[in-house]
């Protein structure tokens, strides 16, 4: 047997061969045909030369194959392969060479990818099912600069990286592939040699968009197939659908405890489907929030450690499994928000970390790479391709899944460089500041892409600070953001909420003070599950007194909330006052729901989201100080407000609250009309478990102007609760009858 001595082959042999198409493939060679394969766990190969298999000579004992002519092959040519590994006769199967195939990746998308411009890398990057041609394979590629060698391995070829060595694109750090033959959902990685190190890596693709189930992790190659959507009516409605103006009433959950089997086992996305799309229709919520259902390898992350930033979690299903949750929701008129998550990303050595053996989507200096509070890296948004990485996932979910927003996790982590860090373990930037350029410039231009290409689609921040400008437009100097949850009025509101009521008189300004900044942002009223998790309680037990005051005081805050200006967002569990915290390893208490006093909590937030979605006076001016007005903040010594929320055609409703177990009878608070007024909403209706006190009929103004306005009405106020009146019930709007009737039952 010959045996060739040759630097390439000796590379190919050690693993290290940079650019296997100089080796292997067809190619002419000393004025004669050449055909080179490797093929270490094969006993015979032969060739298709155009009509006919010739056998193939054996060059190295190792596995190398050769075969010389006087023509080449026609390209692509097929390859009849025996297993050396099964005994004396193993089995005999037939291939195409990868190496008979040309690379496929332009060089335009190359250079958008370098310059941090590929929006739609996913396109180009990963594994895709297609054909070549007429040859149905996998073409990979992977962007990993530092590598000297980079190999597809995986459960086609015995996850041997000596089999398929990638090529390179010259500088673009770009590896490519094409692999003939491989089938849908079959599990690989990347074996990566650094080049400076020599350290062999073995990582899964970052781009895939499918993985295998926790705790393995590797990645698993498509199809052709494609979904068929039937939401074409809500994607138009929401190209043209005036966010500002519409109710947006989000329903936050977690996919792996909102519900489970008896046995522990989650819900797939297709159970979703058909128990939570009823359930939020009925709620009257107008969106779902889903906590991060891109891929990550640990479940009490909630998934906010992402690995797999272009893949749907396989703990509840496929990726047409989600397609499928989203379809459905649209069909039933009810929006999905994804949680994503591109301030940080886990230390797991199989996903992005130190990819492929240097610092290639993090900084390499843990004084701006590594984020101290949670043990994770910090993306390094100055690389270019690290930007085109995130603006492609952020394009990945909304264009193949159709969500409609993402919800933007830890900004206020990426905009400053001295987020939660001691003087001396943070480097300032070029300018000596404390902001984070580079973070800024992406997060802007994240939000001109969603709102240029995905019209209506919306974008969420969650910003702790007084950052400035958040939900203002790029090209005012704002982020661009379309909302920013209002943190402060959150913690305010809880801390309010948290007295005693004989002690709220003296805070009232907790309930006051958010009108100041109310309107410098586009705000979003959140309870989310950073409030009911980690020790912090829930709602119904960071209510003062007996059990009584506790829910009375849940249905009071629900009634502040949906009335107050702002979008809305609450945590499931939130709307039954579950009595514990979440717990993400098991389902919601939905047995409390046994309890009335749990039933009319949810009757009550029901009715609220309803109510919400159909008065345009409580939210057509969520963001314009003209859509509110106080009637009276004065009164602390009550404990008591009332304010006016307008509509755009000046129609309004009046809110007056009772922040206490005392009631008020004969309250008088000025209006701003002479006429008669109903109560279409009562926090204190014994339907919600409350003491039914308030007002019955009509609610005649006196005549009497009071508190700077024209007239005035008296009512009775009934104890820690909320009423809602309006000056007439309208047809149009059959909630109003039916929760007046409450009210009166």
């Amino acid at each position: 047997m010959p045996v060739e001595v040759n630097p390439l082959l000796e590379a190919l042999l050690a693993a290290r061969l940079h650019d296997p198409f100089s080796y292997l493939g067809a190619r002419i060679e000393h004025n004669y045909s050449l055909v080179r394969v490797f093929y270490p766990y094969a006993r015979k190969v032969w060739v298709d030369t155009g009509g006919s298999f010739e056998p193939m000579t054996r060059m190295h004992p190792v596995g190398v194959f050769e075969w010389r002519g006087a023509a080449l092959p026609p390209l692509p040519y097929l390859l009849r392969v025996e297993d050396g590994n099964a005994g004396p006769e193993g089995p005999v199967y037939e291939t195409y060479d990868p190496y008979a195939f040309l690379p496929q990746i332009s060089d335009y998308d190359l250079y958008l990818f370098n310059e941090g411009r590929l929006r739609q890398a996913y396109r180009t990057l990963g594994s895709h099912a297609m054909e070549s041609h007429g040859i149905d394979g996998v073409l990979f590629s992977v962007w990993a600069p530092n590598a000297e060698r980079v190999s597809v391995v995986g459960s086609f070829n015995r996850w041997d990286g000596r089999m398929h060595p990638m090529a390179v694109h010259g500088f673009s750090g770009v590896w490519e592939l094409f692999i003939p033959g491989i089938p849908p959902n079959s599990l690989y990685k990347y074996e990566i040699r650094n080049r400076d190190s020599g350290a062999v890596l073995l990582k899964t693709d970052p781009y895939a968009t499918h993985y295998e189930l926790r705790p393995n992790n590797a990645a698993r190659t498509p199809d052709l197939g494609e979904t068929i959507w039937e939401d074409a009516e809500w994607m138009a409605n929401r190209r043209t659908r005036d966010w500002l103006q519409a109710p947006l009433n989000i329903y936050e959950i977690h996919a792996g405890s909102w519900k489970r089997h008896p046995d522990g086992r989650f819900y797939s996305y297709r159970e979703l489907a058909g128990h939570l799309i009823p359930y939020v229709r009925d709620m009257g919520y107008t969106h779902i929030e889903l906590m991060p259902v891109s891929e990550h390898p640990l479940d009490e992350s909630w998934g906010y450690q992402t690995t797999g930033y272009f893949a749907a979690t396989s703990r509840h299903g496929s990726p047409d499994d989600l397609k499928f949750f989203i379809d459905a929701c649209h069909r039933e008129d009810i929006g999905v928000i994804l949680d994503w998550v591109p301030a940080h990303f886990p230390q797991d050595i199989f996903a992005l970390s130190r990819f492929d053996g240097s610092a290639l989507y993090e900084h390499e200096d843990p004084r701006m790479g590594l984020h101290q509070d949670w043990g994770t890296h910090i993306f390094n948004f100055g690389r270019n391709e690290v930007k085109s990485f995130l603006l492609s996932s952020a394009h990945f979910w909304l264009s193949e899944f159709h969500m409609d927003g993402l919800r933007v996790d830890a900004v206020a982590s990426m905009l400053y460089l001295d987020y939660s860090r001691k003087q001396g373990d943070w480097l300032p930037n070029r300018y000596g500041g404390r902001e984070n350029l580079e973070a800024i410039d992406f997060l802007r231009e994240l939000n001109i892409m969603v709102h240029e290409e995905f019209p209506g689609a919306l974008t969420l921040a969650e910003e702790s600070t007084s950052w400035p400008a958040v939900s203002r437009p790029a090209h005012l100097g704002g982020l661009g953001f379309s909302m920013k949850w209002n943190m402060g009025w959150m913690n305010d509101t809880l801390s309010y909420m948290r007295n005693n009521p004989v002690h709220r008189r003296f805070h009232q300004d907790q309930l006051t003070f958010g009108q100041l900044y109310a309107y410098s942002e586009n705000f979003v009223l959140p309870f989310s599950h950073d409030e009911v998790v980690h020790g912090k309680g829930s709602l119904l037990g960071k209510m003062p007194g007996d059990a009584w005051q506790q829910f009375a005081n849940v249905r009071l805050l629900f009634t502040y909330q949906m009335t107050y200006p702002g979008k809305k967002l609450n945590f499931m569990g939130n709307e039954f006052a579950q009595g514990r915290e979440w717990d993400s390893r098991r389902e919601l208490n939905w047995d409390q729901l046994q309890h009335e006093q749990h039933r009319g909590v949810k009757a009550a937030l029901r009715d609220l989201n309803h109510l919400y979605s159909s008065i345009p006076a409580l939210h057509e001016r969520d963001f314009l100080p003209e859509g509110f007005a106080w009637i009276d903040c004065h009164d602390a010594d009550n404990s008591v407000i009332s304010y006016l929320r307008y509509a755009c055609d000046g129609s309004f409703v009046v809110v007056i609250l009772n922040f206490t177990p005392v009631p008020r009878g004969r309250y008088r608070i000025g209006v701003p009309a002479g006429s008669a007024y109903n109560e279409i909403f009562n926090s204190d209706s014994s339907y919600y478990g409350g003491s039914n006190l308030g007002n019955m009929g009509v609610i005649d103004t006196t005549g009497k102007p009071w508190m700077g306005r024209p007239d005035s009405i008296v009512v009775n106020l009934p104890p820690l609760a909320g009423i809602i009146l309006s000056l007439e019930i309208s047809s149009g709007t059959p909630v109003l009858a039916d929760a007046m009737d409450k009210v009166r039952t």
